[in-house]
């Protein structure tokens, strides 16, 4: 029996609830406090901690996603970017490589066949700019 990964739960929930926000074009804050159940401490610090640098992931995906614009991406992908950039940024806890590993699963799970691919590259790009010294 395989004994599920909380980190990979609380980052799938986390997901979940960034989508959950942009699809009723409402706050975190507001989808945080519309739970029946409150998220877990690791997907609040998740989502939160997206939502603070969401403005810094956003300006590092604009400029690693070369020929894309963010409001071309699919939503899920630029969700995924966002969570996983967050991670770079913040979470030196984390390895480079966990954080590329589980975006890329989350993207292929949730997305588009390409998307795979493309957060990879995107986030690879990021990471060796963000965490050049690891």
């Amino acid at each position: 029996m395989e004994v599920p990964d909380q980190r990979s739960d609380a980052r799938e929930r986390a997901l979940n609830l960034m989508y959950e926000a942009h699809s009723k074009s409402i706050g975190i804050d507001d989808v945080i406090d519309a739970q029946v159940v409150a998220p877990d401490e690791l997907t609040d610090l998740l989502v939160r901690g997206i939502a603070r640098t969401m403005e810094r992931a956003d300006a590092l995906i604009a400029d690693k996603a070369k020929g894309w614009t963010l409001q071309r991406m699919p939503v899920l992908d630029l969700a995924v970017m966002r969570l996983a950039t967050f991670e770079l940024l913040e979470r030196a806890d984390v390895p480079t490589a966990v954080v590329l590993a589980e975006a890329v699963a989350l993207a292929k799970r949730y997305s588009t066949d390409d998307s795979g691919r493309f957060v990879n590259g995107v986030l690879a790009a990021i990471a060796a700019e963000v965490r050049a010294a690891e």
